[in-house]
Parts: C-alpha cells; sequence; structure tokens
C-alpha cells in the first residue's frame, strides 16, 4: 500500500449532519476510517460502504465514497454479491452487535467462512441504541435493560470467538478512544485479501455509557488490557510486571514476582493455521485475565470471489460462452394455446 497524495480525510467526509448522539464513539470510529482510506493507495471511487440497520449504519452517508444502506443484518449479503460482481472494488461493511449478531448472524459467519474479500466492521457497544436500549446479543448476563428490567438472562456472544470458529481468515479486536491503535488495526485489516472480522469496542454514552469504562480508564488500561503483538512476548501491566503463558492446553496469568519472565510468556503468532490458541484468547476476560486487543489471527486462503471467477473461467473455456436465450428453451418446454391445449 503507498499513500494517494492527491487524497485527504476531507476527500471522505461529505456534506451530511452528522446524526449521531453528542460524545457517541461512533464519530472517532469515522474519524478514524476517513484517516485510513487516504492512505490505502486506492482510488476513492473504488470504495464501498455497506450497512445494515442501527446507529451504526448511519456509516454510508458519512463516508464520500459509494454506498449501500441495506436492510436490517443483510449487509453481508449485498456485500458479496457486489463483491463477485465487482471484484476490483473495496467493499466496507460497517454494522453493529445487533446487527450483525442478532437478525444478521447467519449472514456474518457465511460471509466469514466463505472468505469473502470485504471488511466488517463491527461496532460493540452492548446495547441496542437506535431503538432505545434494549439488551444485545453482547450484553452481560444480568443486564438491566428496558427489555430486561429484571436483569437478561442471555449468556453473551463473544463476537471474536464467533468469528474465530466460523473459519475467519482475519480477526481483530480495537477500541474507539485508542484511535492509533485502531488505525493500526484498519490498515491492518484493508491489507488482508479474504474477509477481515474487525469488532471496535465502542461506547454509547446514552444508553450504556461507560461499557468499556474498566478496560479503557487511562488508571486501569495497562493492567485490564493485552496488546497482541505478532512476534512479542505476552506481556502487560503497568510495570509490565505480569504476563499471559500457555500452560499445557490452557492460557494462565503469570506474575514476574514469582519468578517469570516474559521469556515464560506466549509470543504471540497471529499466523498459526491452527486456529486453537486465537481461539482462546478470544475467550480472555476480565477479571481473570486482560482483555486481548490486536490481530488474533491472519492467515492467507484463497478468496470466495477468485474461486467463483476460475470456476467461471474455467467452465466457460471447456463449453463456451452461455447465452440466456437458449437458457430459457433449453430441456423440458411446453406451448400454452389459447384454448387451453398444450403442445
Amino acid at each position: 500500500m503507498t499513500t494517494t497524495a492527491t487524497l485527504s480525510k476531507k476527500d471522505f467526509q461529505t456534506d451530511q449532519e452528522v446524526r449521531w448522539c453528542p460524545g457517541c464513539g461512533d464519530y472517532a470510529i469515522l474519524s478514524a476510517v476517513q484517516s485510513v482510506f487516504p492512505e490505502l493507495g486506492v482510488a476513492r471511487e473504488k470504495f464501498v460502504v455497506v450497512s445494515g440497520i442501527g446507529c451504526s449504519s448511519r456509516f454510508p452517508y458519512y463516508m464520500n465514497t459509494y454506498g449501500f444502506h441495506t436492510i436490517h443484518g443483510r449487509a453481508p449479503a449485498i456485500a458479496t454479491g457486489l463483491k463477485l460482481a465487482r471484484p476490483e472494488l473495496e467493499v466496507w461493511i460497517a454494522t453493529g452487535d445487533g446487527d450483525a449478531l442478532s437478525i444478521g448472524g447467519n449472514h456474518l459467519i457465511h460471509t466469514l467462512r466463505r472468505n469473502v474479500g470485504v471488511k466488517i466492521l463491527m461496532f460493540n457497544n452492548r446495547i441496542y441504541g437506535l431503538t432505545k436500549g434494549q439488551y444485545s446479543p453482547t450484553s452481560e448476563l444480568g443486564k438491566r435493560t428496558k427489555s430486561s428490567p429484571y436483569g437478561s438472562v442471555d449468556y453473551p456472544f463473544n463476537a471474536l470467538s464467533v468469528a474465530i470458529g466460523a473459519g475467519a481468515t482475519f480477526v481483530a479486536r480495537s477500541v474507539d478512544v485508542f484511535q492509533q491503535h485502531l488505525k493500526q488495526t484498519l490498515k491492518a485489516a484493508a491489507a488482508h485479501r479474504g474477509t477481515a472480522f474487525v469488532e471496535i469496542y465502542q461506547n454509547c454514552n446514552i444508553f450504556n455509557d461507560k461499557a468499556f469504562a474498566h478496560l479503557t480508564e487511562k488508571e486501569v488500561r495497562d493492567d485490564a488490557l493485552v496488546e497482541l503483538e505478532n512476534g512479542k512476548p505476552l506481556v502487560f501491566g503497568k510495570a509490565r510486571d505480569r504476563g499471559v503463558r500457555l500452560n499445557g492446553t490452557e492460557l494462565e496469568v503469570i506474575s514476574f514476582a514469582d519468578g517469570f519472565g516474559p521469556q515464560d510468556c506466549l509470543v504471540w503468532d497471529e499466523t498459526r493455521p491452527n486456529p486453537a490458541i486465537a481461539f482462546m484468547a478470544a475467550q480472555m476476560d476480565s477479571p481473570r485475565f486482560p482483555v486481548p486487543i490486536g490481530v488474533l489471527r491472519k492467515v492467507d486462503l484463497p478468496t470466495f470471489e477468485s474461486g467463483m471467477s476460475a470456476q467461471i473461467q474455467r467452465e466457460t473455456e471447456k463449453r463456451g460462452a452461455g447465452s440466456l436465450d437458449k437458457l430459457l428453451v433449453a430441456g423440458e418446454t411446453w406451448t400454452v394455446h389459447e384454448d387451453g391445449s398444450i403442445s
């Protein structure tokens, strides 16, 4: 990727009024995407942003690119069709935890398993914001909302685990307020050839304020998070005095005060073909573990659209170009006459 000198962040901003609540984390995500797109070396007319329904799905209006605001949960299906028809386009999906993991769950997992060359940004605020504060598929157990006044009894989805379990070839997590980290993650997703799934922790300051404060506040973040850096040991803590190691078939936190050191920690390898360790890392959660951010998995596999294009070319060379007219009269056909007889 090279920087496109003629493009800037301003080129990807529209004249539309940004209609999110003041203080919403979506503003930070929009700013990061608009900053990264000019650096990808791609012409602006090659970008398409596709969304479903929800606060996050206003995204195409605010991106000066081509875009589709589709229907609830169906953005991956629309984006798949677009990528098959126009594989040269850079297709990005903006979705939320409810849009993607509830009504859109089936479309999401099949896009991931097929390895369609689209980039999926899933804004996770652990709430339904557009419909005014119902619990979502990622809301924590016991969450009190308008639709669960006595506390939700649903166990939440772990979005990264869903993506890895579906066979996603690129899986990552970042946070709305960690702008530099978010931009780096977006660039890594853009460089990936297959499906890139990025979960972005995002604050809804109206209906679920400070949902991630236990991870993002300055005084706790060093102890609450571990950044996954390829080729480096999993070390964390304000004093960099703790780590995560693989002990048998499980991950565990170790303290360097107990005689351990960075050499005892798991060295992160995002390119492992076997997704088992990435899946275990996705399961790390507070308070027992630091929560991972960064790239969990990045492996190269053929994309769905390349396989489809190769198949069409192969069959065309073997059987010749098809004809719709011939197809319509092929096989068993019959004619219904005016008198009702059939021949």
